[in-house]
């Protein structure tokens, strides 16, 4: 079937919108994508939502005016890529997500979009909520990607892994059976566009520019990779905001603003070296998405601390900008089907577990 995916990233930068056909299992044909920003004033009150998100009541005006205003933006990309479709993967924007793995109705994810409006604006059905029935069951609700990460990587030699940079880390191992090992590395480029904002007065450190001036400080670092995180096994995931304390305790504040971002740099492939001690065998490259591999630092930090070939996905055919919404695109043919989206390797699942609604237009 002819699918929308859409996708709101930890970034909080915008919306990646991608035409995909697709039966949930293979890929047919991919079509046109797009990416629309947020404006400046949603993508701060969005970023004031994260900090929120734990004690905000569902009924709040300034929550449900936030709601409303990303829900027309999802639907003004679908305008814009303007390919028609039968389906629409809706994700949402991720503001809360505190599983508690192995304990089932214990844990919580929250993300924000109304469904309803969306499938009023746009007059086609929506999938959404992905990752609350894994939660609920006691997994990790994340990564949801890997079972797409699988379908592309088909003819791949294997073991390979896929590094997803974006506001978080996650990383898809594929053993040479098809095994997945899936699971949250470490933080990604929230920390980094966060500093970047604060010291710099840019939403990102463009191609690693300030980055690459400035020498990491090993004290902060020493004490960052002390987290207990990264010695847990997985599955595992994160909050956009787990590690924000840690930040702070580590000093990081009291750099200057080049040695903060090479800092936050050097993190970011330290914690993905950490998380290759986690795959059963050596993948034979990494294959990294996101906006993190646009940036030079990042992946040149990457290069150094691996033991294997560090390229972007575009090497493989794949469009790095475009991946995530377009497995959301395949993930809502899956919950058409009633097919499964988590696992034991991805999210710690007892089983493999259907997930999803489905929402259609009046």
């Amino acid at each position: 079937m002819r699918t929308i995916g859409l996708m709101s990233g930890t970034s909080l930068d915008g919306v990646d919108a991608a035409w995909i056909e697709t039966d949930g299992e293979r890929i047919g044909r991919f079509g046109p994508s797009l990416t629309l920003p947020y404006a400046p004033e949603l993508r701060r009150d969005l970023r004031r939502l994260l900090d929120l998100a734990g004690s905000i009541a569902a009924d709040d005006p300034f929550l449900a005016a936030c709601v409303r205003r990303l829900t027309e933006r999802h639907a003004e990309a679908v305008r814009r890529l303007g390919t028609g479709a039968e389906l629409i993967g809706f994700h949402g924007q991720t503001i809360l997500h505190r599983p508690v793995a192995g304990r089932p109705g214990e844990g919580r994810t929250w993300q924000i979009g109304d469904a309803a409006l969306l499938a009023r604006l746009t007059g086609t059905r929506v999938a959404h909520d992905f990752r609350s029935a894994d939660v609920a069951a006691g997994g990790q609700g994340a990564p949801l990607v890997p079972v797409v990460h699988a379908a592309l990587a088909a003819e791949l030699p294997k073991p390979v892994a896929i590094l997803n940079l974006g506001g978080v880390g996650n990383v898809t191992w594929i053993g040479r059976d098809g095994r997945l090992i899936a699971f949250d590395t470490g933080p990604a480029n929230a920390p980094l566009d966060d500093w970047m904002r604060q010291r710099a007065g840019v939403d990102f450190d463009r191609d690693g520019a300030l980055a690459l001036s400035g020498r990491p400080e090993a004290r902060v670092l020493a004490e960052l990779m002390a987290h207990p995180y990264f010695a847990a096994p997985p599955p595992k995931s994160l909050d956009r905001l787990d590690f924000h304390h840690a930040l702070e305790r580590a000093g990081l504040a009291g750099l200057a603003p080049a040695e903060g971002a090479a800092t936050l740099v050097e993190f970011v492939a330290l914690s993905v070296a950490a998380a290759a001690a986690h795959c059963p065998e050596a993948p034979h490259r990494w294959l990294v998405t996101g906006g993190g591999r646009r940036n030079g630092a990042i992946m040149q930090a990457l290069a150094r601390v691996l033991a294997a070939p560090v390229q972007a996905v575009e090497t493989v055919g794949w469009d790095g900008d475009a991946l995530e919404a377009q497995a959301f695109g395949v993930l809502a043919a899956r919950v058409l089907r009633g097919l499964p989206l988590t696992f034991p390797g991805t999210t710690g699942a007892s089983a493999p577990l259907r997930g999803g609604r489905l929402t259609a237009p009046p």
